[in-house]
């Protein structure tokens, strides 16, 4: 089946409003599907102000501002009204693909299910470690109950590490994914793109070894152990800067936590690939990523890379090699790992280039493409059956 044959139906949860990683990653497989040719529409939540245009035709749906304290930029898709469904029924999506396990996606999941239509899901992040930032981590198993469920009824899974896939098959969520990695824009992010003057004006000195957080200020994205580590830092009275690219609802808890932290705000474009070639050592203690695109972008930068020896990072960061993977939560553990960075300047650029080098095996075209493979390896299994189906129809009515 050719590529320019699908007619896709994308579903996300936030496509575009509030720009993160995996609906970078979405935007990008959008981009790559329509140049080969296919049939796409999204449907997702709608905003007046979204932070980037989107990519393709966006259907809106039916949506509430999340309910969740410090999360109100986001939206909870809450169902398909009456005007969706009539888009759905007359753009004839031979495939529906869905990227978040939101009550929409739900709906989706239902209406392709009636129309006999296979279905593919996107896993972004880890939606079952959120209740523990949020202090109801009781409510972890019932998470990945409804996960398993949901999943399970699904034709088949992509994830982007191979990690995480292997998370999924030990939580028994499905048996069928296939790996769809992230790709680094190389013209955004380069050793290249370090510029001494804007460190300058941030007031950090040539010599200052600048310890990098970079990602949307929110707590499930460890910031509290990142806070922590760099406490234990300065217990053994390493020397460094600390350097925060993003922003937030908790940054004001992150720059208290931080105090004498530097604190560069959301940057987007070469602006962002200025920011983290100009640091130089990546810390990223999080564990709810399934990939972890920033990291991968901090390799591609020349940086090396501590991270949480996590789904994602685990699958990019070659320890000793590239950087260093440190079990989870440690902070007394990662400062130890970082240490050595910021003390000998060989070892950070030997491990940095490293990283640059590894990150070259990402490319978007090539990852893409494993994407498009299973939505028609799907849409044909799907046909076979409808035609088996049909054909034993058939002889019954002969005999």
């Amino acid at each position: 089946m050719d590529v320019a044959d699908l007619r896709i139906a994308l579903f996300s949860g936030n496509y575009n409003y509030t720009r993160d990683g995996a609906n970078q990653a979405l935007n990008r497989l959008a981009e790559y599907l329509l140049r080969q040719g296919a049939a796409l529409r999204v449907y997702a939540p709608k905003v007046e102000n979204p932070d980037f245009e989107p990519t393709g035709d966006l259907v809106n749906v039916p949506n509430i501002r999340m309910p969740v304290k410090n999360r109100g930029e986001y939206r909870l898709p809450t169902g398909l009204d009456a005007k969706a469904l009539r888009d759905l029924e007359k753009f004839k999506p031979n495939i529906v693909h869905l990227s978040s396990p939101d009550p929409t996606a739900h709906r989706a999941l239902r209406w392709a299910q009636d129309h006999d239509i296979p279905v593919l899901a996107s896993v972004h992040t880890r939606f079952e470690t959120y209740p523990r930032y949020y202090k109801a981590a009781f409510l972890e198993p019932i998470v990945v109950w409804i996960l398993r469920r949901f999943y399970n009824r699904c034709d088949a899974l992509v994830a982007p590490s191979q990690s995480m896939i292997d998370e999924l098959i030990a939580q028994d969520m499905h048996d069928d994914i296939a790996l769809w990695s992230r790709g680094v824009d190389r013209t955004m992010f380069h050793p290249s793109k370090r510029d001494m003057e804007w460190r300058r004006s941030l007031g950090l000195a040539d010599d200052d070894v600048a310890v990098v957080f970079l990602g949307r200020l929110v707590m499930e994205k460890g910031l509290d152990v990142f806070a922590d580590t760099i406490v234990e830092m300065r217990k053994l009275q390493v020397p460094h800067k600390v350097l925060v690219i993003g922003d937030g609802p908790a940054r004001g808890w992150f720059e208290k936590a931080l105090p004498g932290g530097i604190f560069a705000g959301f940057q987007t474009g070469h602006d962002l690939g200025r920011a983290l070639a100009s640091g130089d050592i990546f810390f990223n203690p999080s564990i709810t990523e399934t990939f972890g695109n920033v990291t991968l972008e901090a390799m591609a930068s020349g940086l090396p890379v501590v991270a949480a020896g996590a789904t994602g990072a685990s699958s990019l960061v070659d320890d000793w090699e590239t950087g260093r993977l440190v079990p989870p939560g440690k902070p007394a553990e990662f400062a130890e790992a970082i240490k050595p960075y910021c003390t000998n300047h060989d070892l950070r650029a030997r491990h940095g280039a490293a990283g640059e080098a590894k990150s070259r095996e990402y490319s978007w075209d090539a990852i893409n493409s494993v994407v498009a493979e299973t939505y028609a390896r799907l849409v044909e299994d799907r046909r076979a059956l409808q035609e088996q189906e049909r054909q034993e129809e058939l002889a019954a009515q002969r005999a």
